[in-house]
């Protein structure tokens, strides 16, 4: 079944995909959007729920091919950047570049987070989601923006993110970050508990020729705390690598 997807921007421009975060929809890049249509073709679409990173890469390169698109950049955060590195490697020939943002080659030990999807499979996203709302922004974060990515959180299907958490469970890239030959910007964050900024170190130091910037003040969701910021980096290395 293809995932839920919106396409915006220029017909004829490139095309950057921009999937979801773990317990995000679309919506995640809703403050991006403005900064990049201009010059981009935006592809957005829903994860599904799948229990391996490489059935989510799978299902990009599946996107790719029923809108067919030959050839995309992709801007993943965290969970998305594990699926763009999947891609990125498994299917070269469909990458362009990469934006790889408070992702990570792995995301810890299993147990955790096979204890988070039981947890969410049995009572559902709530009693994570305060726990969730830490990770993802900064004391200082707008209250609107943290109640908006809140309710996002726990209307996300129970199956939908307790399989993710299982993809995440066993995600393990390290071994193959070398395979990557596109061009790669890493954003990490200064405050992000989720993935500190030494698994952004980790990315660009493993993925040859990779550029790292951390994000100050700021924390899992860079995108969305700091949208100027975040989408003038983005657009700055794509544009840079398309004038190469």
């Amino acid at each position: 079944m293809t995932p839920r997807y919106r396409l915006d921007g220029p017909p004829d421009a490139p095309v950057l995909v921009l999937p979801s975060s773990l317990g995000t929809t679309t919506g995640l890049w809703e403050a991006n959007v403005a900064h990049w249509t201009g010059s981009f073709r935006l592809l957005r679409y829903d994860q599904p729920g799948s229990s391996s990173v490489e059935e989510l890469g799978r299902e990009l390169v599946g996107l790719l091919d029923g809108l067919a698109i030959g050839r995309a950049s992709v801007c993943g955060l965290s969970l998305g950047g594990a699926t763009a590195m999947w891609a990125a490697v498994n299917a070269p020939g469909r990458i362009d570049r990469l934006v790889l943002a408070c992702s990570s080659a792995r995301f810890g030990e299993p147990a955790p987070w096979l204890e988070r999807a039981a947890l969410v499979r049995d009572q559902g996203l709530e009693p994570i989601a305060d726990g969730v709302m830490s990770r993802w922004f900064t004391s200082a974060a707008d209250g609107g923006l943290v109640a908006r990515f809140r309710r996002m959180l726990v209307e996300t299907a129970r199956e939908t993110y307790a399989a993710c958490c299982e993809a995440l469970a066993f995600w393990d890239f390290r071994d193959r970050l070398a395979e990557i030959r596109v061009p790669t910007l890493v954003l990490g964050a200064a405050h992000d508990p989720a993935t500190p900024p030494e698994h952004a170190r980790l990315l660009a130091d493993g993925i040859p020729g990779a550029r790292l910037v951390v994000l100050q003040d700021v924390a899992h969701l860079a995108n969305a705390e700091r949208p100027e910021e975040f989408s003038r980096l983005v657009a700055a290395h794509l544009a840079a690598v398309e004038a190469g």
